[in-house]
Formats: C-alpha cells, structure tokens, sequence
C-alpha cells in the first residue's frame, strides 16, 4: 500500500527523534494512475536506510538489489555484505548500469509499465462481470489486486475451490495481522488479458460452487 501522509508524517519525526527507518521502496515502478510518492529517504536523507531490486522489473535469477544507506553505516554494511556471501557476481552488475545509463532501462519500464496497466485493467473488468459484489483494492500500483467480498465463505475455502477450477491465488487472511473481511490476491503480471478474464471466470464459478 501506499503510506499516508499522516503515517509517512509519523514516521519521519520518529526518525528525527532517533529512530532509523528502512524504506523497502516495493513496486515503486509499478504505478499507473498517479505520480509516485517520493521516497522518504528524499525528504530525511540521514535517517533512512532505501533498498529494492530489480527482480521485478528485470528478472528475480538476476539477483541484484540495492541499499542506499548513511554515510555511518555504508563500511560496515559493506562488510557484512563481504562476509555474508562474497557480493554478487561483477557482470550482471554492469549490465544493469550500462541499461541505465543508455536510458534502455527507462524504455523498457515504459513498455512493461502499458503492458500491465491493460493486465490489470482486464481483470478488473472481469471481476465486475464474474464478482461484481467484490471490491477491489490496490489498484493504482504494483501486479496484483486484492479483492475482498461479503459472505461466510471463508477466504481458504475459496482459494481451494478456484485451485480446483484451474486458478491458483492467495486468501488473504494468510498476510492479515487483524481481523477483516475474507478476500483473495490476485496476480496479473504473468497473464494476457484473455488468461485473466478466463481464470476471473474460473474464480466466480469456484464461488458458486461453494454456496
């Protein structure tokens, strides 16, 4: 999700007060309907820890991330770094820099970038269609949507029977820390538009199967 300005405002005068905060910036190239928020690192430089990757942006087997840290913690981190696995492999690396520097890295996040946002535009008009009582959450970023629904079908059972019927998701229940409605996440990266609305369909006859 995306923090709120009155979270992100917390947690910026906590950090001011001593605390240091690890920004995991997840998805943040990932957003189609709005600007992205800016990295709280940009607004308390000295106070916060920016990481992320390239896994799914590039490939995951490419293994290569990034910490952006303070000044006072960048020896030992690369120490630990060193006596934790010997750092990464040299050639990737140089890959990555010589896509961003040609400006390619750039070209292909447009394109990916389109190509997800008609991914998750086709399964939110198949979820009206197949599960129009459903509301849909998480919809301006990332690859994938969260859907929650009315009703004492339980969230695992669901996930079952759409396993049942060919479509493999998560109930949400397994990533909550509070009580909530059931729901599921739904991933769209890897689909076409016609996959997506088919395996929608697959989900809605799975729900009717259970009542």
């Amino acid at each position: 999700m995306v923090t709120s300005g009155e979270r992100r405002r917390e947690l910026l005068e906590w950090a001011r007060a001593g605390g240091l905060i690890l920004e995991d910036d997840y998805d943040a190239e990932h957003r189609y309907d709005r600007p992205p928020v800016p990295a709280l690192r940009a607004l308390l430089a000295d106070r916060v820890c920016y990481m992320g990757s390239v896994s799914k942006l590039l490939a995951p087997a490419l293994r290569i991330g990034w910490l952006v840290a303070p000044a006072r913690y960048r020896s030992a981190l690369v120490d630990a770094k060193r006596f934790n696995d010997l750092g990464n492999a040299v050639l990737p690396q140089l890959v990555l820099a010589r896509l961003m520097e040609s400006g390619e890295l750039e070209r292909h996040l447009r394109l990916v970038r389109g190509r997800h946002r008609g991914r998750r535009d086709a399964m939110i008009t198949a979820l009206a269609g197949r599960l129009p009582d459903a509301v849909v959450h998480g919809a301006a970023a990332g690859l994938h949507l969260t859907v929650t629904y009315a009703g004492d079908v339980p969230d695992t059972e669901f996930a079952a029977a759409a396993l049942a019927h060919g479509v493999k998701c998560h109930p949400l229940s397994w990533h909550r820390q509070s009580p909530g409605p059931p729901g599921l996440v739904l991933g769209y990266a890897a689909g076409s538009p016609g996959v997506i609305a088919d395996g929608v369909a697959r989900l809605g006859r799975a729900l009717r199967s259970l009542g």
